[in-house]
């Protein structure tokens, strides 16, 4: 007992002595007295840094403060012009973008429509929505250096929502020469023509990312509002610092050190919303919903009968319990496009909202043929939003009959290794857990993670053609209620196959100091334009 309290000690004095040197590392930089800096703790450390090679979010969030879009959204839900205007053909088949004047890449080259068909085409090959898209298309071209002409096959109603889509993967403008990398390896270099550039010198994966004011980023004139509008940038420099331990941001940010901090711990709100120095709200008021993927390559989730024993031992209290523990704050919704929404449906949900299909899982696990292969989970310990799901799915599996390997990583790995379609030997995977913002998974064209595209589609790689037709059917029907039944005919082909699971939704809290104001809302934060800081 005494041998096991002195070990522990020096293991806890050992980890504040790291996190100390860490955030006077993070935090030292050589930034001129007079310069106004912005420093961050964002919710997950920054290594992929090609917005299209990865629909994770920090990654997106990158691509904000480095990059720039076409069009945008605005907070009510309309699609605006960003880099381009527009004009769309009496016949709807012809779209043509008109950029606007003083658009520059960070290299001082001028941005033409070559360069944006090619970054539209990479963009295509792997997003959800852009593929869909693609689909209708018959031609797109830069008919002259400041015009892009996109032609369809016939009338399709979501090509403006498509490429002015506010979350992951976004249609991020590059310069051609970038842009023509394929969309499965990452760019060489970060040259957007967005409102920050990227300090490549100072990146320092686990420890910081930099970022400086673009001057020569001509914003529009129109008030920033969500993705949209101006991104006036009012800061000098933005520092996104490494702070996996919880605590020791919270510390950060109550002490002054840091003046921003994404994710806050739930259990810590208490006291964080009783600092008269910070600020605590939701950003993303329409919160995220959670879930669980399975990898339909490998057994033995590439059996529908495996695959459905797994998902009726889940249930949506005990990882929103485990996850969030605030009502205030969580959500039951077996709902694959998030309830409250039109397409909000109950369908094939039931075990999963009311937590009672153990019993049945056990018996459908010994029937399957499961022959006790190892479940291999993920499991990233340094985001809070991303801790408890597979320790508690890992325990309801084990509850079951399924034999679990748990292992423990960083979420980075985590986004990293669900790319491979190895073996489990040979570096793969048979699940893991992530989380969307609503935005991204409200209709069946922009829920990447309900396609059925096999190992063109997102990671699991789940083919299912029934499913691609209905959303093809979906994109051409003339009217919300023939809509709200091929959503509720997709979500129950879903929940049969077991293309996901939705483990809930959920809001998440940010803090920030109040010497910052013009902090935005949406449905993609946290944006740094529009941000002041006062001394």
């Amino acid at each position: 007992m005494i041998h096991f309290t002195r070990r522990r000690h020096r293991t806890l004095v050992s980890k504040l002595a790291l996190s100390v040197v860490a955030l006077s590392t993070a935090l030292a930089s050589p930034v001129l007295a007079a310069d106004k800096t912005i420093t961050a703790v964002m919710h997950s450390d920054l290594r992929i840094i090609d917005p299209i090679f990865t629909t994770a979010y920090i990654t997106r969030d990158h691509g904000y403060m480095v990059y720039d879009t076409l069009v945008s959204t605005d907070s009510s839900f309309k699609i605006q012009p960003q880099m381009a205007d527009w004009k769309i053909s009496d016949d709807k088949l012809t779209y043509t973008f008109t950029l606007r004047d003083g658009l520059k890449w960070h290299d001082g080259a001028p941005v033409t429509a070559e360069d944006c068909v090619a970054s539209l085409k990479r963009w295509a090959a792997v997003d959800g929505m852009g593929q869909k898209l693609m689909d209708f298309t018959a031609s797109i071209e830069a008919t002259d250096p400041k015009t892009i002409t996109l032609k369809l096959k016939e009338p399709y109603g979501l090509v403006l929502d498509s490429i002015g889509k506010p979350s992951s993967r976004v249609a991020f403008m590059m310069p051609k020469r970038i842009a023509e990398t394929p969309a499965d390896k990452q760019i060489p270099e970060q040259i957007g023509s967005g409102p920050f550039k990227f300090v490549q010198g100072e990146f320092q994966p686990g420890v910081k990312a930099v970022y400086v004011k673009n001057t020569d980023y001509v914003p529009r004139k129109e008030p920033a509002s969500w993705t949209a509008g101006g991104k006036v940038v009012k800061v000098d420099r933005v520092e996104w610092i490494t702070m996996p331990d919880s605590q020791t941001a919270v510390n950060a940010l109550q002490s002054g050190d840091i003046d921003f901090m994404e994710s806050l711990p739930y259990d810590m709100l208490p006291v964080l919303e009783a600092n008269k120095e910070l600020t605590i709200e939701v950003s993303n008021k329409f919160g995220y919903q959670t879930l669980g993927r399975m990898n339909f390559l490998l057994p033995p989730f590439d059996n529908v009968k495996v695959r459905r024993a797994a998902l009726l031992a889940m249930n949506q209290k005990d990882v929103l319990d485990a996850l969030v523990g605030n009502p205030k704050y969580q959500k039951i919704c077996g709902a694959f496009f998030v309830c409250d929404t039109p397409l909000a449906t109950d369908v094939g949900s039931e075990t999963l909202v009311k937590g009672n299909g153990m019993a049945e899982a056990k018996k459908a696990l010994a029937e399957s043929g499961y022959d006790g292969t190892p479940i291999v989970i993920m499991a990233p310990g340094d985001v809070v939003t991303l801790k408890a799901q597979p320790i508690v799915a890992a325990q309801q599996l084990r509850e079951a009959g399924f034999k679990v390997d748990l292992q423990a990583t960083d979420w980075q790995t985590v986004v990293s290794r669900r790319a491979s379609q190895k073996p489990v030997k040979e570096g793969g995977w048979n699940m893991f857990f992530t989380n969307w913002v609503a935005a991204d998974v409200s209709n069946p064209i922009a829920n990447l993670s309900i396609g059925g595209l096999g190992k063109k589609g997102w990671f699991g790689w789940a083919e299912n053609a029934k499913i691609e037709q209905l959303k093809d059917a979906f994109v051409r029907a003339a009217s919300l209620d023939e809509q709200k039944k091929i959503a509720a005919d997709i979500q129950k082909e879903a929940y049969e196959q077991v293309i996901y699971v939705p483990l809930g939704q959920y809001l998440l809290p940010s803090g920030w100091r109040k010497s910052l104001s013009g902090v935005l809302d949406g449905p993609a934060t946290p944006l740094f334009w529009n941000v002041d800081k006062s001394e």
